[in-house]
């Protein structure tokens, strides 16, 4: 099967280089590509000096474009899984295989890689304030689809084929892994969450961590775009 990481990235050049070190150092048979999404610091140099496989994207279009814009990717080289990848370093590599693991024995369409299901197989658990955001989140959902997915804001998430396509048409832009979620899940499509390991950014900012309120402003954000994103699904047949 042709697997590929995705990887996003803005403003990574702290973080980009060791990152794809540790995907080419694993020794899997997998391809990627970094999607710069109009960086300013140092990274698209880094991208070119280390011959790094990658997409620049000529504005900041923020992480719903750079990830569709790797769906894209993935869609026209004909793969058949692809993996969300952060550029930051937070994603373990080693969980690789555990999370497409569903996906090759055709289980489900989607495998998000969660902190939550198992705690004790992540030693990063996130701030309590994003923690119980995410809660707040994940019964949302909960409420509007019926599925329990603990960790709705995790960007560690592989899909099938089938998905792949849909991403490269239809992605949502303003907070795409909830939403996207709900977009399957009300479609129908399989989602299941299996217990993955997450490590704290080694450089650089996250963008929910420079401002206090950001978390809770992004909360309220992404829970009104879930219960929209829900009800329009729903009177469209499941199609947005």
């Amino acid at each position: 099967m042709k697997v590929l990481l995705i990887i996003p990235a803005y403003n990574e050049q702290e973080n980009i280089e060791k990152t794809v070190k540790t995907i080419k150092d694993n020794n899997k048979d997998i391809d990627y590509i970094v999607i710069n999404d109009g960086s300013k610091d140092n990274t698209p140099k880094i991208l070119n000096e280390k011959n790094i496989n990658h997409i620049d994207l000529v504005n900041n279009l923020g992480i719903g474009g750079a990830v569709q814009t790797g769906y894209k990717y993935a869609y026209e080289n004909n793969y058949d899984i692809a993996i969300q990848f952060d550029g930051d370093g937070q994603h373990d590599i080693n969980c690789i295989d555990k999370i497409i693991e569903p996906l090759v024995n055709e289980q489900v369409d989607m495998c998000i890689g969660t902190r939550y299901l198992d705690k004790s197989s992540s030693k990063f658990q996130s701030t309590f304030i994003r923690r119980l955001g995410s809660n707040i989140i994940s019964l949302c959902i909960k409420i509007c689809t019926g599925a329990k997915i603990t960790d709705p804001t995790s960007g560690f998430r592989a899909v099938n084929k089938k998905v792949i396509e849909e991403f490269a048409k239809h992605y949502p832009t303003e907070y795409p892994e909830p939403e996207s979620t709900v977009s399957l899940l009300v479609n129908k499509y399989k989602i299941k969450e299996v217990p993955v390991n997450m490590n704290e950014r080694e450089g650089g900012n996250s963008s929910l961590t420079l401002n206090l309120w950001k978390p809770v402003d992004y909360m309220i954000k992404v829970i009104l775009a879930i219960i929209v994103d829900s009800i329009s699904f729903r009177r469209k047949g499941g199609k947005k």
